[in-house]
C-alpha cells in the first residue's frame, strides 16, 4: 500500500508492555526523516466493541516530542487491539504507523504469591509453596509454568 506522508517520517520501534495487571506503556521513536517540528499522536481500541480512544497521558522527550504513552486500568481482552500512531508537521505530510497486538503477549507478571520454603533439619528435601501471579485474564492457573532457582540449602 501507498501511504501518504514524507518517507522516513512515521514512527520507528513501537513497543507496548502491561505490567501491574492494568497499566500498559506504549513507546516508539519519532522517524530519521521527521521534520524537527513533527509531534505524533497515538490512538488505540482495545476491542472491536470499544471506542477508539487518543493517549491521555503522553510521554515527552527533551524537545516536548511525545515519545510514549502511559496506559491505568487496561483490561486484556480476547481479540487484538488496534494501536495508531500519526504526526503532524507545518512542513509536511508525516506518514502514519499502525499495529495489531495481542494484550496478553506483551504482559510482563508479576511474581508468585506467598512463596514460602520449609526445610526441616532431619529432611534431605524442601517443600516450597507458591499461589498464582495476579492477572487480569488467565482464567485457569494451570497455564502457568514455573521455574525454581535453589542457590544452596
Amino acid at each position: 500500500p501507498v501511504f501518504a506522508g514524507m518517507n522516513g517520517s512515521a514512527i520507528e520501534n513501537f513497543s507496548c508492555v502491561i505490567y501491574n495487571i492494568s497499566l500498559m506503556n506504549c513507546t516508539w521513536q519519532a522517524g530519521r526523516d521527521a521534520p524537527a517540528d513533527t509531534q505524533y499522536f497515538l490512538y488505540w481500541q482495545n476491542s472491536r466493541d470499544d471506542n477508539v480512544t487518543e493517549c491521555e497521558l503522553y510521554i515527552k522527550d527533551e524537545n516536548g516530542r511525545n515519545t510514549g504513552c502511559r496506559f491505568q486500568n487496561v483490561s486484556i481482552e480476547i481479540e487484538k487491539a488496534y494501536f495508531l500512531v500519526n504526526g503532524s508537521s507545518k512542513d509536511s505530510l508525516i506518514q502514519f504507523y499502525d499495529e495489531y497486538l495481542q494484550l496478553y503477549t506483551i504482559e510482563i507478571l508479576t511474581p508468585p504469591l506467598n512463596v514460602a520454603a520449609n526445610c526441616p533439619r532431619e529432611s534431605a528435601g524442601c517443600i516450597i509453596t507458591w499461589q498464582p501471579p495476579l492477572t487480569s485474564h488467565v482464567e485457569n492457573t494451570k497455564c502457568f509454568q514455573y521455574e525454581i532457582n535453589i542457590q544452596n540449602k
